[in-house]
Parts: structure tokens; sequence; C-alpha cells
């Protein structure tokens, strides 16, 4: 992995954080990317992780794309290439391919908010599962203000977070929101004070992780897929899950926990 992501584990539980405070943890190049995704596809691999907490190095969580190297269109960098058909791959092979990983993730996620959250940055927080918030981070989703639009996905992703009406406003007018605001419209879920906001994070993480972990992986497949598919659809993969579910050891041992009262321990098989 190189040197934008840093990953620190504690038991169950992966702390992600975006690692280049000098630029606001803004993504700058493909490699930023590269190593979004390849920290994703360790913790997808590992059936020790149970949830994840990511999170910004410094004042901001992610400025999003950096308006330096976007000017340069050179092909290590995110942004404009040699020609529309470069550009069109290099938003494929870059961002595009970083939200995608960040979407596909079958462990549970935590934003960790801590200062500003803004275009890329903010759709980064929508791909987690939940949003805590300190009481410093400014959301926007603010492409239309430099001309451009949400290469990332963030067309799909913000109104499915807080609904068609106000994503619309927030994409039009590229204003930012704070914290309270974005509280209100369910863009998160807390606010905490700024020094409380890794440990909160944490607590609902390790809370999260205490669950079965094959369960959890299933649940969070089911949210994801009932955002595109017909009830019918989620029926039948429910169902396919359930029957999954009821034959795990982890079941059995919550069953028993359950009528013996007592507190299950669950190993994942």
């Amino acid at each position: 992995m190189g040197n934008f992501v840093h990953a620190e584990q504690q038991g169950a539980v992966v702390r992600l954080t975006l690692d280049r405070p000098d630029s606001r943890n803004a993504i700058a190049d493909i490699a930023a990317c590269d190593d979004l995704v390849e920290a994703i596809d360790a913790i997808q691999a590992d059936p020790q992780v149970r949830c994840v907490v990511l999170t910004g190095a410094g004042a901001s969580f992610c400025a999003g794309g950096d308006l330096k190297t976007l000017r340069s269109r050179r092909p290590e960098n995110i942004g404009a290439q040699a020609s529309p058909a470069d550009t069109r791959g290099n938003y494929r092979r870059g961002v595009q391919r970083a939200v995608r990983a960040l979407w596909e993730v079958e462990v549970p996620m935590i934003a960790a908010v801590n200062g500003h959250a803004i275009g890329l940055g903010c759709d980064l927080a929508c791909l987690c599962d939940l949003r805590l918030a300190s009481d410093a981070a400014v959301f926007a989703s603010s492409f239309v203000s430099v001309g451009l639009i949400p290469g990332d996905g963030g067309a799909w992703l913000l109104p499915r977070a807080i609904g068609y009406a106000r994503a619309a406003q927030l994409l039009y007018t590229g204003d930012r929101i704070d914290a309270n605001t974005a509280l209100q419209w369910g863009l998160v879920s807390e606010v905490v004070a700024a020094d409380d906001l890794l440990a909160r994070a944490h607590g609902l993480a390790e809370r999260i992780a205490s669950q079965p972990p094959q369960a959890l992986r299933m649940a969070k497949r089911l949210l994801r897929e009932g955002q595109q598919q017909s009830l019918g659809g989620i029926l039948e993969l429910s169902a396919a899950f359930q029957a999954l579910a009821h034959e795990t050891e982890d079941h059995a041992e919550a069953v028993d926990a359950f009528t013996t009262r007592r507190q299950p321990k669950f190993t994942g098989r």
C-alpha cells in the first residue's frame, strides 16, 4: 500500500485514515485511488475485520479532487487528459474504481467526518453506511462551482443519502452546509465534539463488530441491493441469504446464548 491511506487495526475494527493533511486529504492522482482500492480489497479479504472507520488526518476529512493537479493533464493525475476519450478512461480507472470498491465492500463502514468533506470527499462519506460528524465538519457537492459535474457518481449517491430535492440544491448551487444542517437533512446521524469524534466512531464500530460477521456482511449486501432491486428481487436474495445464515455456528451460538442468558461468543463460522 502507498502513502495516501494509513490502515490501523484494533481487534475486529480497522481505521482507514486519508493521510495528506497538507492538502486537506485531497485526491490528486491515480496512485491515491489505487491506495484506497488496495486498502479496501485487503479488508474485504480478511474475515477478521468486522467494521471500518474512515476518517481524515488533520483538520479535514477530504477536500475532494486537488484542483492544482486537475489542470495538469498528466497521465498519473486524476481529471482531464489529452483527449475526452483519455479523460473518460482516467475516471474509470481512477476515481470510479475507488468508488466501486467502496460501494462493493461487504464490511460495514463508518465515516468519521472530522472537517471539510467537499466534492469527492462528500461522496466518499456517502459511500459509507453510517456517517458521524464533528461539530467542525462542512459538506459540499461543489463540482458546479468549478464548471464540472460529479464524475464520481455523486449524482447517484447523494440523493440516496438526503433525497432528491436537497441533493439538487447542493449540486446546483455548490453551497456548503455545516454539521448541524447535515444532521437535520439526514446526511449524518450524529454530531459530536471534535475531540470525541474518533472515540464515538470506534465505540459504534466495536458495537457493530460484536455481531456475527457473516450475518453483518449479508445484511449490508441486502441494504446495498435494496437500493437498486425490486421488493421481489430482495425477497429472493433474502431467502437465499437466510438459508445460509441458519446453517452458521454463530446462529446456533446466538440462540443458545439467548436461551441460557449469557453473552454469545461469535467466531465467524
